[in-house]
């Protein structure tokens, strides 16, 4: 079974169809074989019992009105089966009335004997010509067995000629050796004709299938093709995707440290020239009004380079990311939780299930940005309340999921206000292969849920 289920479909088909035509032709051709031995059986009944009934019937006439034959009329058959033709053709003879009983026999050790439940005999006084190669078993054969093993055996009724009734039925027997060779022959031709056309029929067949089979073959190599194709090509677009994340992250990182060491370190020296002129400027000689009037200025450029320092150290911070490619994934997601808790000093309940060894960098930067920004959305929105983030691996992926219990919002009324940092994380998840839902209702707070690969393209030296 187990070898048969390695083959193609192809040839599975052929072997059951082989086998069920094989099945189909030995039903049909002894079925066949069947119909033209009764057939052939018929015929010659019909035949023998016009030609039997042509010699005897006239001296039967006398039992329409007796219910014995008289000893000219038995003297009559005899001659008939000993001296015409008639004898050469058939080997026994009787005639039977309507009880069972036997009027006359070729073998007069037969005569007046009497036979009940004989199915034969009622047939044909019914009307009917029956006939059948028997084997002799029945007790009114006893005699025919003790030479033959087997006869034609016919029954055919005898009608009155004036009345038209069936007045007794004649039986005779014949050799079978002519018949059974007709037979023969005819099943012969009627099995050559039935194997010849399941042969045409499994070869008609064969080549459908064959060709059929080839075809989807050459398809299935094509899709092969084609799929082996589309996977390299999805394998290159996986690669990109994680070689523009870690490019990005370079960049970022390049910002920061452009943003802190280039207008940050400006910023800081104007505040510090600003606050050196505005000593200097308190103690010129200029009139009260116009003093008060300057130092106010200079108050509110030294506030507002102020501010403009701590956003421009706020936004530096918040591009930067720690050296995630020399961390594990626990540590990842203490630096993004540790980092949200002392800016912001909000509190996070953090649920960790199963971790993997290794991850790529790449899952672990798009790790760190994700909960990043979802906890800063959730800080945003919903005052940190509730905050909670739960980790693991669900059958080969790292899911992320943040939960707050603040008022909540309709996700649909923010995609279509293009929310940048919701469409930057669901990006950061789908160029890595993975999956980014939210879920959130007036009221009910908002989950974030995102799904990272685990096993993910890398490159080098990016």
């Amino acid at each position: 079974m187990f070898v048969f289920a390695k083959n193609s479909l192809a040839r599975q088909f052929m072997a059951i169809s082989l086998f069920i035509l094989l099945i189909s032709m030995l039903v049909i051709g002894t079925w066949m074989g069947h119909q033209i031995e009764e057939s052939v059986l018929k015929r010659t009944a019909v035949y023998s019992s016009l030609y039997v009934n042509s010699y005897v019937s006239h001296y039967l006439q006398g039992l329409s009105d007796a219910d014995e034959l008289t000893p000219e009329d038995i003297e009559a058959l005899n001659q008939i089966i000993s001296q015409t033709p008639l004898g050469q053709e058939i080997v026994s003879f009787k005639v039977w009335s309507a009880d069972g009983r036997i009027l006359y026999s070729s073998n007069p050790a037969m005569m007046n004997q009497q036979y009940e439940d004989n199915p034969e005999l009622i047939l044909s006084f019914a009307g009917e010509v029956t006939s059948d190669i028997s084997d002799l078993t029945d007790p009114e054969n006893r005699y025919e067995r003790q030479e033959w093993d087997s006869l034609i055996e016919i029954y055919s009724p005898i009608w009155a000629s004036d009345t038209g009734d069936i007045i007794a039925v004649s039986e005779f027997y014949q050799l079978p050796d002519a018949l059974e060779a007709e037979i023969l022959v005819a099943k012969q031709r009627s099995w050559l004709v039935v194997g010849g056309t399941t042969l045409i029929t499994y070869l008609l067949l064969a080549g459908l299938v064959s060709r059929a089979s080839n075809t989807i073959v050459a398809q299935q190599s094509e899709l092969l093709e084609k799929a082996t194709q589309n996977a390299h090509l999805h394998n290159q677009v996986r690669q990109a995707a994680a070689h523009s994340t870690a490019l990005n992250e370079r960049f970022l990182r390049r910002i920061s440290t452009d943003l802190h060491d280039g207008p940050g370190q400006d910023l800081s020296l104007a505040l510090l020239r600003i606050g050196s002129l505005a000593k200097s400027y308190q103690y010129h000689a200029i009139p009260e009004a116009d003093r008060q009037e300057g130092m106010a200025d200079f108050r509110r450029v030294h506030t507002a380079l102020e501010s403009a320092l701590a956003e421009l150290r706020h936004i530096s911070a918040g591009l930067q990311s720690p050296e995630i490619e020399t961390l594990s994934v626990l540590e990842t997601i203490g630096q993004a939780i540790g980092n949200y808790e002392r800016k912001t000093q909000c509190r996070v309940s953090l649920t960790i299930g199963s971790l993997p060894d290794k991850t790529p960098p790449s899952v672990k930067i798009a790790l760190y940005r994700i909960l990043q920004e979802a906890l800063n959305n959730g800080h945003r929105h919903a005052n940190g309340h509730g905050q909670a983030v739960l980790v693991e691996i669900e059958e080969d992926t790292l899911c992320i999921e943040v939960t707050d219990t603040g008022p909540g919002f309709d996700p649909n009324a923010v995609v279509r206000d293009g929310h940048l940092g919701l469409a930057g994380m669901r990006e950061r998840a789908q160029v890595l292969g993975g999956h980014f839902s939210i879920e959130s209702h007036p009221g009910r707070g908002t989950r974030t849920r995102a799904c990272l690969p685990l096993i993910v393209p890398e490159v080098d030296n990016v």
